[in-house]
């Protein structure tokens, strides 16, 4: 059966220990494969993502021992990978794609880089164009500015290394290349051209290579340097924190079920910049707490029919994956929510701006949908129940449209699409759910 039916929901509450960051996981695995070194990473998100870049790591020889549930001990290279030929598959892993591809084209090897379908629809050209303007030779396979890649050995100039990247595409592109260009071992600087977005994972980016001994210094978000001889160099034991774009979805259904919800295993510590949703269920009118390590919403006013938040109007460029989970929200908001700067849903693994579009529709909401934002308005009689919601292999669509469900009875077509970033979380989200009898 490749659907799920989810009855309608009376009430949320109860305790969630979150799964490691998909975004730190991939990081730290690429980091810990390159650097000089043993690093006992712990906590890893075991995930398709993550297994897709566990797979290539192993294939271009890297010594990698699971140690215990979600427990890694990794050798690492020292920057250089054992095997110079290779065919590596990424599934539609971007967290893994990017970053390796970037690191790749600065080795002296012969590779393949592909995924599968929709992986060839995602753009690359920003990214091959910075990299061959410093000497990497890379060719595209299929269509020119996409996936799959043949990457053949770099040939770097003399002297520094001077290089731009647009920022308003990816903000992968730019992780790419602070995360390989240690491994030249040269002085680097980055220029970013137009407006970066996601601002908040170029942050996560650099926290991850400090610890691993490289520091990027940055003016205004639009000049990164990195200086000459720093190579990274394992912590030895690294903990992956909690995800953050996983807990929005308990997050949203403490504030819509009325809660205590409460997510374990990110907080007010947390380097994610998707922790900053809870503040915008706050502006909606949940009650937010927070410390060090967790996460808890609540609304009085839930339950009874009612519509216990506000619309809000939001710039969600900090906080791009989780701003999915707000559109499904402000089915449950008095008024209007517009949710702008959400150009890169498009870029994801489908168009996430025209899914969410037609799938709210389909629950009754009003939308309009821009180039760059969505503005929903509830149905002023109530969601429309029985929809049958479309995930188009998307993971974030399978999870945000489980939130309906506080509504209407709603059926979620290919639920196992979660399997990329959070296999069990029908699972986890059935925990904290109160069904009506």
């Amino acid at each position: 059966m490749n659907w799920l039916d989810l009855p309608v929901i009376k009430k949320a509450q109860g305790i969630i220990q979150l799964p490691g960051s998909k975004s730190i996981s991939n990081r730290i695995l690429l980091l810990a494969a390159l650097a000089q070194g043993v690093t006992h990473v712990r906590d890893l998100l075991a995930s398709d993502d993550t297994g897709y870049m566990l797979k290539a790591l192993a294939k271009l020889g890297v010594d990698i021992t699971q140690t215990g549930e979600n427990s890694y001990r990794i050798t690492g290279t020292g920057g250089h990978f054992k095997v110079k030929e290779a065919d590596l598959f990424l599934g539609n892993a971007g967290t893994a794609f990017r970053p390796l591809a970037a690191v790749l084209a600065l080795m002296d090897g012969h590779y393949q880089m592909s995924g599968v379908a929709r992986m060839h629809e995602r753009p690359i050209g920003d990214l091959i164009d910075a990299l061959r303007k410093i000497g990497a030779d890379i060719a595209y396979l299929g269509h020119q500015g996409y996936p799959p890649l043949q990457i053949n050995p770099v040939t770097l100039d003399c002297g520094d290394i001077r290089l731009s990247v647009k920022g308003d595409v990816s903000s992968q592109f730019l992780t790419g290349l602070l995360m390989a260009l240690p491994v030249t071992g040269k002085k680097a600087v980055i220029e970013v051209t137009g407006v970066l977005i996601s601002q908040p994972y170029v942050a996560l980016t650099l926290a991850q290579m400090r610890k691993f001994g490289v520091v990027v210094e940055h003016v205004a978000w639009q000049q990164f340097t990195l200086p000459a001889h720093q190579y990274y160099c394992s912590p030895g034991d690294v903990r992956v924190e909690g995800d953050a774009s996983s807990a929005s979805y308990f997050l949203a259904a403490g504030a819509i079920g009325g809660g205590p919800v409460r997510v374990q295993g990110v907080g007010s510590e947390s380097v994610q910049g998707d922790v900053r949703f809870a503040e915008a269920l706050g502006k909606m009118g949940a009650c937010v707490r927070m410390g060090t390590n967790w996460i808890e919403s609540s609304c009085p006013h839930a339950g009874a029919g009612r519509l216990p938040l506000q619309g809000i109007d939001l710039d969600c460029n900090h906080i791009p994956d989780a701003a999915m989970t707000l559109a499904v929200v402000a089915l449950f908001a008095n008024g209007v929510t517009t949710l702008k700067n959400i150009a890169s849903w498009r870029l994801k693994e489908t168009d996430r701006l025209a899914a969410m579009a037609k799938e709210l529709k389909k629950l009754g909401a009003g939308i309009e949908e821009g180039n760059d934002y969505i503005r929903i308005s509830p149905p002023q009689n109530g969601l429309t129940p029985g929809a049958a919601i479309d995930t188009y292999d998307d993971h974030r669509m399978a999870m945000c449209f489980s939130l309906a469900a506080f509504g209407v009875s709603v059926r979620i077509n290919d639920p196992g699409c979660v399997s990329k970033t959070f296999p069990y979380y029908f699972e986890q989200f059935k925990r904290i759910a109160c069904f009506e009898n």
